[in-house]
């Protein structure tokens, strides 16, 4: 796509630039109350909201504490939506923990129950392992090197 000046100049009322980020990502789960327990007691993250919505739909988000990046619990409202649950990536890993200790995390998560599929290992970048979270998710936990 080509750059057009009138045309972004125009999109974003005369500003050059804008600020953007992701403040949050869907996961589909079972259950609110089972998903907001793993995340919240398992992992440690902080359960930043949970607002009912209707009788069946609430507004859950959970993000490891001082995160701008949330979660967003979503719990699944149809057959093929279930489908998906744990599996949102195909199996790939899905979401990347970054952590400034990684021993004191991996060791507490082992202690909690967390599902890590491997061992610990040492790459380029940093230390990390590989883990399920209680739906099958497949995730990285990761401390990067300085």
């Amino acid at each position: 796509m080509q750059k057009n000046s009138r045309f972004w100049n125009h999109l974003f009322n005369g500003k050059a630039t804008m600020t953007q980020k992701i403040s949050a990502l869907a996961l589909l789960v079972h259950d609110y109350d089972e998903a907001i327990a793993y995340y919240t007691e398992i992992l440690g993250f902080v359960l930043l909201e949970d607002t009912r919505l209707n009788e069946e739909k609430r507004w859950v988000r959970v993000a490891p504490k001082g995160s701008e990046t949330a979660l967003l619990l979503a719990k699944a409202s149809t057959s093929e939506q279930e489908t998906f649950i744990g599996n949102q990536s195909g199996g790939r890993v899905f979401l990347f923990l970054q952590t400034d200790d990684f021993w004191r995390d991996y060791r507490a998560y082992k202690v909690r129950g967390v599902d890590f599929r491997e061992e610990p290992r040492e790459e380029t970048y940093g230390t990390v392992a590989v883990f399920e979270d209680i739906y099958g998710n497949v995730w990285d936990l990761v401390q990067l090197r300085a």
